[in-house]
């Protein structure tokens, strides 16, 4: 099979069976040998309805329906599990991202050797102020602290090699970093495309500007991990260390002022360099038993789905 098209949708019944004719006929005119995957994260709509009747007369259409809606993180997660393509292709299911990049993506991983190929809409039809704005300053932060050099880590159109899905794990909110994911996995590979961003032709957008806050504070997780996931104590430990010789420092000279130096001066429970060696001294131990505890949790950790499958058609 040439391409897996995975595409995680919220209540998006208008569009899916314009989508469909749109993809369909992409992959016919090029002779690709294709699933289409839609993952129905928890939709109140009906477009878990289309979804059956499309594949019930489609046999290359395959659907996963969320118990209730768990996120675009794990929608992902369960359409790349399910994938059997050389290509995994992504999409959103509001038309907004255009079949027609399809081909070029394709041949970018094929014959490029691209391990992931991100879109990246230079020119966006969402509003400057809730939208175009705040994503250019996500994207700035993230390429400083990531060194992935992409414009646009958002877009929901991208083409990853199978290796590339079938490495990773895209869990809470981190869809929105799947590149960096990619990179800290050892594929170093990442390119990106000028594509073709369209207006909303149906319904609102699923993503409010709280999306922004919970992107940045991702940001910073997914930076922690990449660094330190693998050897919190490296973290807590160098941290723990500091302040734990900050500490004897001050109780040091604490103990050789009141012995040699000054006997007769002020007891030592009543001087501030006392309280600063005794902060700075527990501030150590619990930052040392931080990085104990990160590494046994680190050994004893077993992966689990955070997500429940409803149904599942064609498989």
């Amino acid at each position: 099979m040439n391409i897996s098209i995975v595409i995680p949708l919220l209540n998006e019944e208008e569009s899916l069976n314009e989508l469909y004719r749109w993809i369909t006929s992409v992959m016919q005119a090029n002779s690709f040998a294709y699933e289409l995957i839609f993952i129905d994260d928890g939709s109140t709509d009906g477009s878990w309805d289309i979804i059956d009747k499309i594949s019930s007369e489609d046999p290359d259409v395959k659907g996963i329906r969320f118990q209730k809606n768990y996120g675009k993180s794990q929608a992902l997660h369960a359409g790349f599990a399910m994938a059997k393509g050389d290509v995994v292709i992504t999409m959103d299911a509001d038309l907004q991202d255009s079949p027609e990049e399809i081909p070029e993506l394709y041949k970018m991983v094929t014959e490029e050797g691209y391990d992931l190929v991100s879109g990246w809409k230079k020119k966006r039809y969402d509003s400057v102020i809730s939208k175009n704005l705040p994503s250019k300053l996500f994207n700035y932060a993230a390429r400083k602290t990531s060194g992935v050099k992409l414009h646009d880590f958002n877009c929901g159109l991208k083409a990853y090699k199978k290796d590339v899905v079938k490495s990773i794990e895209v869990t809470g909110e981190m869809h929105r970093y799947i590149p960096v994911l990619a990179k800290n996995a050892g594929f170093t590979k990442i390119s990106e495309k000028p594509v073709i961003h369209q207006a909303r032709k149906y319904g609102t957008t699923k993503f409010g500007a709280e999306r922004f806050i919970r992107g940045f504070l991702d940001l910073i997780t997914i930076w922690f991990l990449s660094r330190f996931g693998k050897r919190p104590m490296h973290l807590f430990g160098a941290w723990g260390a500091l302040m734990l010789f900050i500490g004897f420092c001050f109780a040091l000279y604490l103990g050789v002022d009141k012995l040699f130096l000054n006997p007769t001066g002020r007891l030592i429970a009543e001087r501030p360099e006392f309280f600063i060696a005794l902060t700075a001294m527990v501030l150590g131990s619990q930052l040392f038993l931080a990085g104990f505890l990160g590494e046994l949790i680190l050994r004893s950790k077993k992966e689990s789905k955070n997500y429940i499958i409803k149904e599942i058609i064609n498989t």
